[in-house]
């Protein structure tokens, strides 16, 4: 297990790249992968919500894992094994450490109501099979499962040893500093790319985002800056990253982070359905905000473009609502 020193700094929290046919295409996932390396990245957090997990077979979760592998020795590298089932998460923890991977992460099993106990039991098995403490994958917006930190079983197993830490994507921060709290030796990274500075200023030594994928030197900027105390530099750059997001997040997250990547040069086929991919509206939505977002400073306020037809969130809880050509 590397140092907590080594562990911090920006993880891209990688897509899934599909070919033409619909096909995990290996090469060009690692062609991403490189880019974001070249870019600054400390890590990868493969196989998560920005990689389609759930809409995956169990070989094609571990094909992905096998493909950015290549990476191995260059990157830390964290493989999301969640799974509803605990002999499912256990395979797939397997099949990552024996890849070579740091250290795997796990959502709460979702869907049937679990108990705090049988929570607790299934990150036991997962820590047991990988050989290594696990990072919760706190996202209780999709898998509807919270982290009681009063709960005395959940006490139990942050202080445990099994568990490395959290992956807050939960915009309750407060429960991430409780959880720390109970064990010293815990690690945090931050799980929404649009509340970094919030993660950081509250004991985050990293940061895993979606967007990090399309423009993570912006990101990297912000980490740093607020790393080296410059805050009010931080924020104004997270209040620009954060324009992109929400404009992002009202055509559909994955989608959206898709076809940034091909506009950039980096085709990455389109997410799977019941996704669909972006119309042309919304393709002109997103590339006005983008660039409006992150053109050199002008004094004055940013207006977001309206759009009709706004979706929900894909992947994540959506942010607070504003109104369509309000005040952003």
């Amino acid at each position: 297990m590397k140092p907590r020193e080594q562990l911090g700094g920006i993880y891209a929290a990688s897509i899934t790249a599909y070919d033409a046919g619909g096909r995990v295409d290996a090469a060009a996932l690692q062609a991403v992968m490189e880019r974001n390396l070249r870019e600054g990245a400390a890590g990868f957090f493969v196989g998560g919500s920005s990689g389609e997990c759930f809409l995956l077979t169990e070989a094609e979760r571990i094909q992905v894992f096998e493909a950015a592998a290549a990476v191995r020795g260059r990157a830390n590298l964290i493989a999301h094994v969640g799974a509803i089932g605990t002999g499912e998460a256990v395979r797939y923890a397997k099949a990552a450490m024996a890849l070579g991977y740091d250290f795997c992460a796990a959502t709460a099993p979702f869907y049937y109501g679990f108990s705090p106990k049988e929570v607790c039991s299934y990150y036991y098995a997962i820590a047991e099979a990988s050989g290594a403490p696990v990072l919760i994958y706190n996202f209780p917006g999709n898998t509807h499962k919270e982290f009681d930190v009063a709960n005395p079983d959940y006490i139990a197993l942050f202080r445990s040893g099994a568990i490395l830490g959290v992956k807050q994507t939960n915009y309750n921060l407060f429960q991430m500093e409780r959880i720390l709290n109970l064990n010293p030796d815990l690690i945090a990274f931050d799980g929404y790319d649009e509340t970094m500075v919030a993660g950081q200023a509250l004991g985050c030594i990293g940061s895993i985002g979606s967007t990090f994928n399309m423009m993570l030197p912006h990101y990297k900027k912000i980490f740093t800056l607020f790393d080296a105390g410059k805050r009010q530099e931080a924020l104004a750059l997270q209040h620009k990253a954060n324009n992109c997001m929400e404009a992002m997040c009202r055509v559909g997250l994955i989608p959206a982070i898709k076809y940034e990547l091909a506009r950039q040069g980096y085709p990455v086929g389109d997410a799977r359905a019941p996704f669909a991919p972006l119309n042309d509206e919304q393709k002109a939505y997103v590339d006005a905000v983008r660039a409006r977002a992150l053109a050199p400073e002008k004094r004055g306020a940013f207006f977001l473009p309206s759009l009709q037809g706004r979706k929900r969130r894909n992947g994540r809880q959506r942010p607070p609502d504003l109104a369509p050509g309000g005040l952003f």
